[in-house]
Order: structure tokens, then sequence, then C-alpha cells
């Protein structure tokens, strides 16, 4: 099987790159992860300009039809720029959902100004007690006259303190269900916080607030099977992010233990350390290689997949601490200091392990998968 990028994905993982190369980086990245949105809305219009918003969408919906490995690519770029604009949540999670399940309605309503830039999206279905069940939610969207009533809460949302639209989970009289909620609807509140990386997001309180029917997305009771569909390409395109950060760290450690000096002598000249680098190498392709899989995987549409990102997202967690640990211990007290790019990659790392389910929570699915 060949493994190498065809020409159209050269160009675009070198059209990344050459934005990371020019605009990215650790400097940019502190002085956004101060601001109030945690990203550069003029690089979010950039995005857009470059067709990179419209790669997760389909020809039809008026994007670039990319597929998993075309999101592989992208964002391992972005991984190693640090880039914070909110092309994961927008365009690929809940431009997903837009694509899986939305009506032809909703699709020319919302898919355009996802493309240009216009909007700005998150998914909110994390709750308090909830764990990483998408099932075990209590926001509830009763039937109503006229369509459903939606009340409850959301925990962490990623970009929920600025997105124009939320697609929330909640339980109907038949399973979960995903609406559209127009984030300044009437009885919609949020409370920013900031993750451990930076980044921004909100706790979203949805307090009685009117969806009419073409709020619902799909059909009901069949949100989790559309979650775990969008899910899959969102893992591809977390663990390209998450492998672009390992191999920084990795390049970054190598470089130091070149001329860092001890005892006369650089440090990556004792074999210790030689040794410990190796293994950190061998945890980056490792990675590489599930992600890869996954990816595959996901495009051919196998029933195999989601068992592949289960694996993907185990690794993930596992490799990204301890790649992280061991490039802060072979940089010394200089690993965490702000000024560095290791202890940002390493925050970033953190973030991705724990999004859409652990490494425990992925480790159990996996092995269910394989019973």
């Amino acid at each position: 099987m060949d493994f190498s990028l065809s020409e159209e994905q050269t160009m675009l993982r070198d059209s990344v790159e050459k934005f990371v190369r020019e605009n990215g980086g650790v400097e940019r990245h502190r002085q956004v992860s101060k601001s109030a949105q945690g990203f550069d809305p003029e690089y979010w219009q950039q995005f857009a300009d470059l067709g990179w918003l419209a790669m997760p969408f389909s020809e039809a919906l008026g994007g670039f039809g990319g597929g998993a490995v075309d999101l592989m690519v992208m964002s391992e770029e972005m991984g190693k720029g640090l880039l914070r604009e909110p092309f994961l949540t927008t365009a690929v999670t809940c431009g997903g959902f837009l694509q899986v399940a939305g009506s032809s309605a909703q699709q020319d309503r919302y898919v355009g100004d996802i493309i240009t830039g216009q909007s700005q999206w998150a998914f909110a279905f994390a709750e308090e007690t909830g764990g990483y069940e998408m099932h075990r939610i209590s926001t509830r969207a009763s039937v109503v006259k006229g369509g459903y009533m939606l009340s409850g809460s959301k925990l962490a949302v990623l970009n929920g303190h600025c997105a124009d639209y939320f697609i929330v989970t909640a339980a109907t009289t038949d399973g979960v269900s995903l609406f559209i909620v127009d984030a300044h609807q009437e009885g919609v509140t949020r409370e920013p916080f900031s993750a451990v990386d930076g980044s921004r997001g909100a706790h979203v309180h949805f307090t009685h607030v009117e969806l009419g029917t073409g709020q619902l997305l799909g059909k009901q009771g069949l949100g989790e099977t559309y979650i775990e569909s969008v899910l899959q390409k969102t893992i591809v395109a977390m663990g390209g992010e998450a492998l672009g950060s390992m191999q920084v760290l990795l390049d970054a450690t190598v470089e130091y233990t070149k001329t860092r000096e001890q005892f006369g002598q650089p440090i990556g000249k004792f074999q210790a350390l030689q040794h410990r680098m190796a293994d950190m190498f061998l945890k980056v392709e490792e990675t590489r290689s599930l992600l890869l899989h996954a990816a595959i995987l996901v495009d051919e549409g196998s029933d195999q997949a989601e068992k592949a990102c289960a694996a993907l997202k185990v690794k993930l967690a596992e490799a990204g601490r301890s790649i992280s640990q061991e490039a802060i211990q072979l940089h010394g007290g200089i690993g965490m200091t702000d000024e560095l790019n290791v202890g940002h990659h390493f925050k970033r790392l953190l973030l991705l392990a724990m999004l859409y389910g652990d490494e425990q929570y992925h480790l159990e699915k996996y092995c269910d998968l394989s019973a």
C-alpha cells in the first residue's frame, strides 16, 4: 500500500506549513492566549481565505471534499505552530454534524457562513455527572407546541465563549438528540473559562430555551449515531495536532542537548540521554503509524474505524504525556518557562488527551470493541 501523500495533500501541507512558519510560534501563542477571545480573528479570516475552512465539506456544499487524511495533514502542521483558531470545533466537529445530519435547509443556511469565516460554532455535550458517556445527560428537550423546550447546563464548552451557534446534546423521549441553538437566543447564558493550555471556552446554561422544529439536527433519538460518526474524523484531526506537538518537542529536545554542556561536552553525547531521546522518537513514530491507520479506515468507512480511533486516542494520551515529560526533564528548569515552546505544547497535549474521552475511557472502549 502506498502511504505517500498525493500532490494535492502535499500542496495543502506546504500551505499550512508556510502559514505556521510566518505566523505561528510561541511568541504569537503567548500574545493570543492573553486576549479575551484566545485566538486571532484576522488569522481566522485568513483560514477562510486560504480555503482551509472549506476543506472538510463536500463539493456539493461548496467545500473541497477533504477526508480524514487531509485533516490529518493540516492538523499536524497547525499543531506544530500552536495555532489556536477554532478550526477543530467549528469546521471539523460542528461542520461534520451539519454534513451527516443536517437537512438541506440547515446546510444552505449555515455551511456557507462557516466556509467564509463568518460564523463560529461549539459542541456542547459535557455535563457535571455524565463523564464521557454521551447518553448520561440531564439536559432535556421536551416537546411543546411548535417545537421543543431546552433546559440544562453544559460544562467546558470549547470555543463556547464566542461561538455564534451551539450544537447541543439533549435527552428526548427516544434517546439523545442534537439541536442547533443560536448563542444569542433568550435563555442562553455563558460563564467564560480558560483551559489548561490557554484555550477559551464557557460553561453554558440553557434555561427554558424555545426551539423550533427546524433546530432539531437530524432525526430525533439518533444523536449518538451522529456523534460516533463525526468524532472519528475529529479524533483523527486531534491526533494530527498532537503529532505536530510531539514532533516539535522531540526536535527541540534534540537541538537543546546539542548545545547544553555539562562536564565539558554537550549533554546529547551522553548515552543515557540518547536512549531517552530514542524512546521519544519511537513514541512519535508509533503515534504517526496509528494516526495514519485510523485516518485511512475512517476515509474507507470501515467498521474497524471506531476501534482504530480508540487505539489512537490511547496512544495520543500515553505518548503525549511521556514525550512531554522527557522534553521538560531534558531541558531542565527552562523547560516550563513561558518563553519556551516546550511547556505550551505539553499543556496542549494535556487538553487533547482529555477531550472526547481520556486514556482510560478509550482503553476500555478498545477492549469492548475487541471482545
